[in-house]
């Protein structure tokens, strides 16, 4: 159903959006969760890496999609602002062309792909057949993926965050329950995780198109589907440097899991299961961002700047209070924490010390998410990609792999590379924001 967000009380908008949001999210990243918890009930090191080193290369994908699918929605969040409803039914029929070649183009090449990518993941000799396996099927199943994250956005562009968060809950049952089936009982190790994961993506998209058609939420016809320049031009403009800026990150990810995965399979699984954790904390100012992005559109699409700017400030104080609160807290529970996903204890205590440093970047993450949700809105998202990749280039990679250097026995110093890299993004978002407001841009 669409909602203007413009209206009414802004804190109790960002909360009832914000809300759903972050659950949807929170079952999303249960997904990986999940299969990597249940792998590790059921077996060792090398499937836990497996799944670890598999997830991570689909959360790469998965987070570039949803960057570039950032796009509609900011553009869909303008023109239910602006109240013109046809722009909206030919912004949804240019998403449907565009995704839809994206989706087939991604799983040719990323199956060619699959060899090359376990190589370039430094996966551990015993981890390989596990990974391959995994890859292979999610990969075959991305336009599952695609078509889901979609909808998804359609539905938030429109201001509501509830329905896919109806939809990915009961995919999520469906995961958990696959994965005990296939992992438990049938004994597929990694391939049983990606089979759970993709089956339970295509039950979520039945479940989507069917509301979608019954409740005849929008109307596009032949005409919406052929492309328009000036609407695909804005949505790739908005779109391609998120997925970009995302994309970085996730390489930087990426290789941060080659320096572990060079350093021997306990550290693998190790920075594989906090990089999981990390995930689940980051649903705070992940969700508060596409809140921010939304809102301020709507906001902007209506003429409402200072609401746009408003918007974001509510946001970072809602984000870094919580973020501040899993900092203090990891301190204390980290090690009951990890020793749910494995029961070697080399593993838990490597991802003690790694987690404890690194857990900060969820504190300085949520002002300058916020800020670039609001920089998206605002028609800068290059601002959002040129932050992260000074972050990655300069502090995030160099930092991680210098402490794997010279302080080879614990993760600590691996960890603390991460928020020192987020205070540099947090600097670059504030000069940012305070050219753009002297010069009334924003």
């Amino acid at each position: 159903m669409e909602r203007n967000l413009t209206q009414g009380s802004l804190l109790k908008n960002i909360m009832v959006f914000s809300g759903p949001f972050l659950l949807s999210y929170f079952l999303q990243t249960l997904y990986g969760m999940a299969d990597l918890f249940i792998v590790g009930q059921y077996n060792g090191a090398a499937s836990i890496s497996g799944v670890s080193i598999g997830s991570q290369v689909m959360h790469m994908i998965t987070v570039m999609l949803v960057g570039l699918a950032m796009g509609t929605v900011v553009m869909i969040a303008r023109f239910v602002g602006a109240e013109d409803r046809a722009k909206i039914s030919k912004t949804i029929g240019n998403t449907i062309v565009l995704f839809a070649f994206v989706a087939v183009i991604c799983a040719i090449i990323l199956l060619c792909l699959v060899n090359p990518i376990v190589a370039v993941m430094k996966t551990p000799v015993e981890a390989i057949d596990e990974t391959k396996a995994y890859l292979i099927v999610c990969f075959a199943g991305i336009p599952f993926i695609v078509a889901y994250n979609v909808i998804s956005a359609i539905f938030r562009g429109l201001g509501d965050s509830k329905s896919p968060m109806i939809f990915i809950t009961i995919a999520c049952v469906a995961n958990i329950a696959l994965d005990y089936l296939f992992i438990g009982a049938f004994d597929m190790k990694a391939v049983g995780a990606a089979w759970a994961t993709i089956i339970a993506q295509a039950i979520s998209v039945v479940i989507s198109l069917t509301a979608i058609i019954k409740m005849k939420l929008v109307v596009i016809s032949k005409s919406d589907l052929k492309l328009d320049a000036n609407i695909f031009k804005n949505v790739l403009r908005i779109g391609v440097p998120v997925s970009l800026q995302d994309g970085f990150i996730q390489i930087s990810f990426l290789i941060i899991t080659i320096i572990a995965n060079s350093r021997g399979v306990e550290i693998s699984a190790a920075v594989g299961i906090v990089e999981k954790i990390i995930s689940f904390l980051f649903l705070v100012p992940s969700s508060m961002l596409s809140t921010i992005s939304t809102i301020s559109s709507q906001a902007i699409g209506a003429g409402n700047r200072p609401l746009a700017r408003k918007t974001l400030f509510y946001g970072m104080a809602i984000a870094a209070s919580i973020g501040l609160v899993f900092a203090i807290a990891f301190q204390f529970i980290a090690q009951p924490v990890i020793a749910m996903f494995t029961n070697d204890m080399v593993v838990v205590m490597l991802g003690v010390s790694y987690i404890k440093s690194y857990v900060f970047d969820c504190t300085v993450a949520s002002f300058h998410f916020c800020f670039s949700g609001f920089f998206v809105a605002s028609n800068y998202s290059y601002i959002s990609f040129i932050h992260n990749v000074a972050s990655i280039v300069t502090l995030r990679v160099p930092g991680a792999y210098l402490a794997s250097k010279y302080y080879p026995d614990t993760l600590f110093p691996m960890g603390l590379a991460a928020p020192l890299g987020g205070v540099l993004q947090l600097i670059i978002c504030v000069i940012a924001f305070m050219i753009l407001r002297k010069k009334n841009k924003i």
